[in-house]
């Protein structure tokens, strides 16, 4: 399994205009590549090939005045760049073709230096290496100093540093790894992610939803509306842009800490795990929208299923249409749908229902169905031939005068073949 590990670097100020540099090259490599195969379709020329396209705007671009200074920074990164946008046109044509599942995928678009995100990557061809002091040698920038917060489990492949929103430099280290399974327990969980509670869980565990953009709203206010009278293009908006990123930053970061937390703890405690599969995009589009992106269920469920197949647990996704709110988790009765405002019901058998642990109930069950499948065993028995007593025509059953007249004609045909049998022996 692949992990992906950041940890955040301290640049010098000689390094951070040497990653600028190799920023701005990274994204000239990719803007050409993309004009290139742009301009190749309006005059009906065939498509770029990866190694043409690699051969065009790096080898023969570094020959020519106007892209001389590419080779100011390391050839992976201007390499990698290219490799981006061919994955970028791979995903763009497997998702117009129908190979792709899931949301459909835009063609690439030019990147800009306005680009609240900037990053490159470093492959194992590049050299990198991490020094027994600690730092990060990278080549044509140097060794930065990095804050470990935990040791790699492995030589990294690949690194990618990033430049985030609110200035800050992270080094993310894609690590190959093996599987570290738990010791195996009995219990099994079904989680019904919700806002009111974040998540309950089918043993009666409520979660309560922190909300942590709701409680930065009051600064985050107070920071767009100084931000909103800086005048453009002026040194006083850049710093107040970057304070509102570094609001939003430590929200982000705060929301994912939790759930890592969180996460871990559920797969420690539990052999498997299921969860609904909700239309997150969905439900953003509602007036739900703000607390909705708050929860985080996207991420969080992600969380859930990589540490799954990591500490080998069992992660099932059950249908987003199963009417685990609408159904009774003791008979199995369905009583219908209820507005959000009906948080306890009372069924028709006698039981009253917590709606959302009934719903985690119910998750579980359908969870466990379909765990049950996962080696094709079939749920429902096989269609058989049904025996010729059954098959038959039962006396009581009432007849037309079509089906009385059919019968009477096969009767004769068959004994007019029973006699033929007869004369021929």
């Amino acid at each position: 399994m692949q992990l992906r590990y950041n940890f955040r670097v301290y640049p010098t100020s000689g390094q951070r205009e040497a990653l600028a540099r190799a920023f701005g090259c990274a994204r000239v490599v990719f803007n050409d590549g993309l004009r290139a195969r742009q301009h190749a379709r309006e005059a009906g020329q065939p498509y770029l090939s990866d190694g043409e396209l690699s051969k065009r705007v790096i080898t023969q671009a570094k020959r020519t005045p106007e892209r001389a200074w590419l080779g100011e920074v390391s050839a992976v990164v201007l390499q990698q760049a290219v490799a981006d946008l061919n994955t970028a046109y791979r995903n763009f044509f497997a998702s117009a073709s129908g190979k792709r599942k899931g949301r459909s995928v835009a063609p690439p678009r030019f990147r800009s230096r306005k680009d609240n995100r900037q990053a490159i990557r470093f492959t194992a061809n590049a050299r990198f290496k991490i020094l027994d002091n600690g730092r990060l040698r990278l080549p044509k920038i140097g060794d930065l100093a990095v804050r470990w917060s935990r040791r790699l489990p492995a030589a990294p492949t690949s690194v990618t540093v990033i430049r985030d929103a609110a200035g800050r430099y992270f080094a993310s280290f894609v690590v190959q790894t093996t599987n570290e399974p738990l010791p195996p327990t009995d219990a099994e969980v079904g989680i019904d992610l919700g806002l009111t509670h974040f998540a309950v869980l089918s043993d009666g565990t409520k979660v309560v939803a922190p909300k942590f953009l709701r409680r930065a709203a009051r600064k985050l206010r107070k920071l767009q509306q100084a931000l909103s009278r800086k005048q453009r293009g002026s040194a006083n908006r850049t710093k107040a842009v970057i304070k509102v990123a570094r609001a939003h930053a430590r929200v982000a970061d705060t929301r994912r800490d939790w759930q890592h937390k969180l996460s871990t703890a559920i797969i420690r405690d539990n052999q498997a795990v299921y969860v609904e599969d909700l239309c997150v995009t969905g439900l953003a589009r509602t007036r739900l929208a703000k607390a909705v992106h708050d929860a985080g269920w996207s991420q969080f469920v992600q969380m859930l299923e990589y540490k799954a197949a990591r500490y080998g647990r069992t992660f099932v996704r059950i249908g987003r249409f199963a009417p685990t709110s609408q159904t009774c988790s003791a008979c199995g009765r369905i009583d219908g749908p209820k507005p959000l405002s009906v948080r306890s019901w009372a069924c028709p058998c006698g039981t009253v229902h917590d709606r959302d642990v009934n719903a985690a109930i119910n998750v579980l069950a359908a969870g466990r169905a379909e765990s049950l499948n996962a080696c094709g065993a079939q749920v429902r028995p096989a269609p058989l031939p049904a025996p010729r007593r059954e098959a038959g025509i039962h006396p009581n059953v009432a007849r037309t005068a079509r089906s009385v007249q059919g019968i009477s004609i096969a009767v004769g045909r068959r004994e007019r073949q029973s006699a033929e049998i007869r004369r021929a022996l």
